[in-house]
């Protein structure tokens, strides 16, 4: 019976016969596996760990058909982050968009990217705002690592430098979803950005969140979720997905000022 090891992050659970799991599982060595987790669901089960949002060492046999997991260990366990609906959403969408990624090849540095936004989810606590702006950056960067990166740094219809004028608040540019952003109001546009929410899109592709000096946030609340709407259209048209759990966390947010 051929045995190996592997570690990686639990993107999805599902049941799988009375008592088994069937686990979805991003790692660096192979990508997506899916896996048999025997008698999981008993009480009790040594194997009762395989569960989303945990990072686990795994020993896996092949024999044949769908490898199962023999032993696991939890090296990190991302549960805080259900405490709080709206990261739990975004924990959600996360591994939901990685899953869309790597559904036919495996990612170089997937398993990474997406650990440190976790993270960094953590860290937010329950700040809405900080919450929105995380899900917004950790997809445009999961996406550009994943091939499907938002072109924002030229026009797609003339090639010219998108450049956003701040300050003039009349300027526009549109997102045509098949294609990138186009300068000025285009037909056939999904939706229309101002300079200043391009601008702050365009810094979404560097490490950090944009914030000011006071270390607050750059950006309210109802600019992050028409970015989040961005991030949505382009996933969608380019992944043929609708992420359900992006969709619940902005219409949960949407509410009056």
């Amino acid at each position: 019976m051929a045995e190996r090891q592997l570690k990686g992050l639990v993107l999805k659970v599902g049941p799988l016969g009375e008592y088994d799991r069937l686990l979805s599982l991003l790692s660096d060595a192979e990508g997506l596996t899916r896996l048999a987790v025997p008698n999981a669901r008993r009480p009790k089960s040594s194997l009762a760990g395989a569960v989303p949002l945990t990072l686990l060492e795994l020993q896996v046999s092949d024999k044949g058909g769908l490898a199962r997991v023999r032993q696991l260990r939890v090296l990190r366990n991302f549960s805080r982050l259900g405490r709080c609906f709206e990261t739990l959403a975004s924990a959600q969408a996360l591994c939901d968009l990685s899953l869309q990624l790597i559904a036919n090849d495996p990612v170089e540095g997937l398993l990474s990217v997406v650990l440190l936004h976790l993270e960094l989810l953590e860290l937010n606590g329950e700040d809405i705002d900080l919450i929105i702006a995380s899900t917004v950056q950790a997809s445009i960067h999961l996406l550009a690592l994943g091939g499907y990166a938002l072109p924002m740094q030229s026009c797609c219809l003339s090639g010219s430098s998108l450049d956003a004028p701040l300050g003039q608040w009349d300027w526009r540019c549109s997102l045509l979803p098949e294609e990138g952003f186009a300068i000025h109001s285009q037909p056939g546009s999904a939706m229309e950005l101002n300079s200043s929410e391009l601008t702050l899109l365009q810094r979404l592709t560097r490490a950090d969140l944009p914030r000011r000096k006071d270390g607050e946030l750059i950006g309210p609340r109802r600019v992050w979720l028409r970015l989040l709407n961005v991030v949505e259209l382009w996933v969608y048209t380019h992944l043929e997905h609708r992420s359900k759990a992006l969709a619940m966390l902005r219409e949960t947010l949407v509410t009056p000022e």
